[in-house]
């Protein structure tokens, strides 16, 4: 007997996408936590949960979710695969996790995709430089004519940073329709991120508002780059202290040449639900 098939909705016109780093779901406020706090990055602690569960909430609102710092399922995280448990929190269908860091019972750093949208292909990469850096390439749509997304999580030090985000545009190619989103470890500014935008045809708004520390933003290291064929609504950053990073967001008009459906069942209203987790406190501050 053939399970029934789910009714799909309209052509996804819009896509509404977020990228956070979620720091393996703890929710670092002050420097003095980085100390204070040190043990959450190797034991298991109830608060831990609840903050995911508040991450769930923000995640929901969403179609498109690359997360950084996530953890596949070690002591720390009560051996729970939080990128599993956020999909199936917020509602997700399609999820994906990438471990890019593997210390075994201890620590398993990884990249996550949550997506209401099945990818018609997904490899995950390797990044050069320092081990433990990854990437993960979801293409969503027709060969050629459909949407390319690649998640990612840089090095710390620029030389390294330069060699992976060459090995992110030649990921890209020339592919019209893409979305690099993740922590890149530096700003829009930086050299290295202008060479890809340059190459890749991929441009970011809002660069001047900050995403880390999370209690006092000073710096933007997490992006969302877009190519030039997609035009972009309401990008900004997300103030919710629910990591030592806020996340950031924004919407994607799709050309009618990329044709993508959602099933009736995650059609959702973001916007709505954005005004409705401010009015209930989870704002920062």
């Amino acid at each position: 007997m053939h399970a029934p098939v789910e009714p799909m909705a309209a052509p996804l016109r819009r896509l509404h996408v977020l990228s956070f780093n979620i720091q393996a779901g703890i929710d670092t406020r002050t420097y003095r936590d980085y100390l204070m706090q040190s043990w959450k990055h190797v034991l298991p602690h109830r608060e831990r949960m609840r903050n995911l569960n508040r991450i769930a909430d923000v995640l929901s609102l969403y179609d498109l979710v690359g997360l950084q710092e996530v953890d596949a399922g070690s002591l720390r995280s009560g051996f729970i695969g939080q990128t599993e448990y956020l999909a199936h929190r917020a509602g997700f269908p399609h999820w994906y996790q990438q471990v890019n860091r593997n210390i075994g019972a201890f620590a398993q750093h990884s990249n996550g995709l949550l997506t209401r949208l099945r990818p018609s292909h997904l490899t995950e990469h390797k990044l050069p430089g320092m081990p433990g850096r990854g990437a993960m390439l979801a293409d969503f749509g027709t060969d050629g004519a459909g949407l390319r997304v690649c998640i990612v999580h840089l090095s710390l030090g620029r030389r390294s940073r330069q060699m992976q985000l060459r090995f992110v545009a030649d990921l890209i190619g020339n592919h019209p329709h893409a979305i690099v989103m993740g922590d890149l470890n530096c700003s829009c500014d930086a050299l290295e991120v202008r060479h890809l935008m340059r190459t890749a045809g991929l441009r970011e708004p809002a660069c001047d508002q900050k995403t880390f520390p999370s209690w006092r933003p000073m710096r933007r290291i997490d992006h969302i780059l877009v190519s030039e064929s997609l035009p972009i609504r309401n990008a900004r950053v997300l103030d919710y202290s629910l990591s030592d990073h806020l996340p950031i967001s924004l919407e994607v008009d799709l050309p009618p040449t990329v044709e993508l459906r959602l099933p009736h069942r995650t059609i959702n209203r973001p916007r709505d639900g954005i005004e409705r987790l401010e009015s209930e406190g989870l704002r920062a501050g």
